[in-house]
């Protein structure tokens, strides 16, 4: 959903103040700088580091202006659904992901009047074992975050698969470059920004994302089974719970 309909105050408070107040102070900086330039002063050390801070603050500012545009009726809506969390049959958690995908496009291709609210999510399946079909996730990821997308999500072909160690994560964020520029602040791209993102443990965060799925699947079990609302809403409970634990949200 654009960011405009669902962020709006996020929009006001966080992103666009610091993408303004980014913008002014470093252009004023800059400016102040390629006077001293001009009258002799040895600052060109100084001029380059801010001149690339101001352009940092730029891409910062088109990074979410991307996810923003006006919305005045439910038309102005758009939904990408990427898996069925259950009919009246059951939770469907024994179809893989290609069924997923692809039962979900037939219903949009069904619905597509020119303005229709749902949106056939694209997708890419990628051969862990073959290098060329590596290379073509990569570039195919490049292409899409390279032309304004936020990313992809990275998930096994089984929607429940099993490893050595139990349950896999069931889905990996694999967000772009410009969109980590929200996330993590407008210079989370210099080196020591980037070493200190690389050291952070995600152990916790992947735990808890495996412990939300199981109880995100028990519930839907229980709701299509029809029992009793008390029970399913044991694991919704559960799954709020999870997530009051202290880890880090930007993960």
């Amino acid at each position: 959903m654009p960011w405009s309909a669902k962020a709006q105050e996020l929009l006001k408070s966080q992103y666009s103040a610091v993408g303004a107040a980014s913008q002014a102070a470093l252009g004023e900086a800059v400016a102040v700088l390629e006077a001293a330039s001009g009258n002799g002063a040895e600052v060109s050390e100084l001029l380059d580091r801010f001149g690339s801070r101001r352009d940092i603050a730029g891409q910062y500012v088109d990074a979410y202006q991307q996810y923003c545009w006006p919305v005045s009726s439910i038309e102005d809506y758009k939904l990408a659904p990427f898996h069925i969390l259950s009919t009246e049959s059951g939770a469907h958690v024994d179809k893989d992901r290609i069924w997923h995908m692809e039962t979900l496009a037939k219903v949009c291709r069904a619905l597509d009047n020119g303005n229709s609210l749902l949106l056939a999510t694209p997708y890419k399946v990628v051969n862990v074992t073959d290098p060329e079909s590596q290379e073509d996730g990569v570039r195919w990821w490049e292409e899409l975050t390279g032309s304004g997308g936020v990313g992809m999500v990275v998930k096994p072909m089984d929607f429940v698969t099993r490893g050595r160690k139990g349950l896999s994560q069931p889905a990996v964020k694999c967000r772009g470059r410009e969109y980590l520029r929200i996330i993590h602040g407008l210079e989370y791209t210099a080196l020591e920004n980037l070493e200190r993102l690389r050291s952070r443990a995600l152990a916790a965060k992947r735990f808890l994302a495996i412990r939300e799925f199981v109880l995100g699947v028990e519930s839907l079990e229980r709701f299509v089974r029809k029992e009793p609302l008390r029970r399913v809403h044991e694991c919704v409970f559960g799954v709020l719970a999870l997530e009051s634990e202290p880890v880090d949200p930007r993960l």
